[in-house]
C-alpha cells in the first residue's frame, strides 16, 4: 500500500482553492469548486476529490476550461431553465442551476433544467444533497454517447460508446442524511480506476477490459486502451442511453455522428403534494424500517442510500482525509508551477469556521 498524508477539509479547501485562483480563477468560483472537491472526500468518494486538480489545470492551460466563466441562461419558463456553462467549471455551474432549479420549483412544484457547454461537474450527489436539504426531490444525469464517444461498451458491443454516464436521485430526510442514490452506470466510475492507479491496487473483477478485449484488474490495462463494462449488463446500457437522451434536451446532438450528450436536472417540491415535514418524517421511518431487517450472514446491518456518505463524512471530519502520496505529489508540482506553498499556513479561518469545530 502506497504512503499517504493525513490532511484536515480546512487545508484541502485551502490548496485547491489557492490553485485555482492563481490559475486564473475567480476567487468565488474557486471557492466553490474546492468546497464540492473536499465534500467529495468527507462524502468518502476520493474518485471525485482534489485528484482531479491536475486534470482541471491541463483543461485551463489548453484553453478548454474557462476559470473564470459565469454560466448564462438561454431559455426559461416558469419551470424550466436551458443554461449555457459557457466552457466554465461544471461544479460552479452546477451549484448555480440547481439553486436556481429549486427557487423555480418552489414557486411552479418542479423546474427541469439542460446544462450544455460545461466542464466535469464533479460527484452529482453533491447537487442531490442540495435539493434535498431545501426540501425537494430530484434527479440528475450526465450523459455523453455514439460511436466511439466513450470508454464504455454497449451490451454485446465490442467498442466503447459511452461516457460513465452517472445518475444522482436525492429524497429530503430532515435529517443530515438524505436518501442519495449517485452511481455510474458503468460498472465503475473512471475516477475509481484513478484512486486504485494512485494506491497500487487492483481493481474488482468484472469491471474493465483490456485493449484485447479480456478481462482485467489492472488500472493500468484501461488507460493502455481498454474499456468499461455497463453494470447490470443490459440494464445499466439502457440507463446510460437514456442519460444521454436528457442530455439531449439541451439541443446537443450531431445528427451526423449519432452522437448526444448533456448534463439534466430536476427539482421536485414536495410541499406542493404534501407538507414536507410529514413527508421527511415518513421517509425516515420508512428507511429505518428497511434497515431494521435483519442482517443475511457475512453482513452487520443493512444500510440505505445515504448512510455511508453520511458516516464517512462525520468520520473524515474528525480524523481527516488520506490523500495517495502520488496525488500529493502532483498537488505539489501544480503549486510550485504556479509559484504558490501548499503548506498549512495556507489555510484561512474562514476554512476552519466552514467545516465546523471537528475539522
Amino acid at each position: 500500500m502506497e504512503k499517504t498524508h493525513l490532511l484536515q477539509a480546512p487545508h484541502l479547501h485551502a490548496i485547491a482553492r489557492n490553485i485555482f485562483v492563481a490559475a486564473g480563477t475567480t476567487r468565488h468560483i474557486a471557492e466553490d469548486v474546492a468546497e464540492i472537491l473536499v465534500n467529495a472526500h468527507l462524502a468518502g468518494h476520493d474518485s471525485h476529490g482534489l485528484l482531479r486538480v491536475p486534470a482541471y489545470l491541463r483543461g485551463i492551460d489548453a484553453g478548454h476550461l474557462k476559470p473564470a466563466a459565469e454560466p448564462e441562461i438561454l431559455a426559461e419558463s416558469p419551470n424550466t431553465l436551458h443554461i449555457d456553462g459557457q466552457r466554465g467549471f461544471g461544479h460552479y455551474v452546477s451549484r448555480w442551476s440547481i439553486h436556481k432549479a429549486i427557487e423555480k420549483a418552489k414557486s411552479a412544484v418542479s423546474c427541469s433544467v439542460s446544462i450544455s457547454n460545461t466542464g466535469h461537474i464533479g460527484r452529482l450527489g453533491e447537487y442531490a444533497e442540495a435539493a434535498a436539504s431545501a426540501g425537494c426531490i430530484s434527479l440528475i444525469t450526465v450523459g455523453n454517447g455514439g460511436r466511439g464517444a466513450g470508454p464504455t461498451v454497449p451490451y454485446g458491443g465490442a467498442e466503447g460508446a459511452f461516457g460513465t454516464n452517472p445518475i444522482a436521485i436525492g429524497v429530503p430526510t430532515g435529517d443530515d442524511s438524505p436518501f442519495i442514490v449517485d452511481y455510474a452506470t458503468s460498472m465503475i466510475a473512471e475516477g475509481k480506476i484513478q484512486v486504485a492507479r494512485s494506491k497500487g491496487i487492483d481493481l474488482p473483477e468484472g469491471c474493465i477490459l483490456d485493449k484485447n478485449g479480456m478481462p482485467s484488474t489492472t488500472p493500468a490495462d484501461f488507460y493502455d486502451g481498454g474499456a468499461l463494462l455497463a453494470f447490470g449488463k443490459h440494464k445499466g446500457y439502457a440507463l446510460a442511453m437514456f442519460t444521454c437522451l436528457l442530455g439531449g434536451l439541451a439541443g446537443t446532438f450531431d445528427l451526423d455522428s449519432g452522437r448526444m450528450n448533456g448534463t439534466f436536472m430536476q427539482a421536485i417540491d414536495v410541499n406542493a403534494f404534501t407538507p414536507v415535514e410529514d413527508y421527511q418524517k415518513g421517509v425516515r421511518a420508512f428507511l429505518d424500517g428497511i434497515k431494521s431487517t435483519p442482517p443475511a450472514q457475512g453482513f452487520d446491518e443493512v444500510l440505505v442510500p445515504g448512510d455511508f456518505e453520511s458516516r464517512s463524512r462525520k468520520k473524515r471530519l474528525k480524523e481527516g482525509i488520506e490523500i495517495p502520496d502520488t496525488i500529493y505529489n502532483q498537488l505539489q508540482e501544480c503549486a510550485e508551477k504556479l509559484g504558490i506553498s501548499i503548506g498549512e499556513d495556507t489555510i484561512e479561518e474562514d476554512d476552519k469556521a466552514h467545516y465546523g469545530p471537528l475539522s
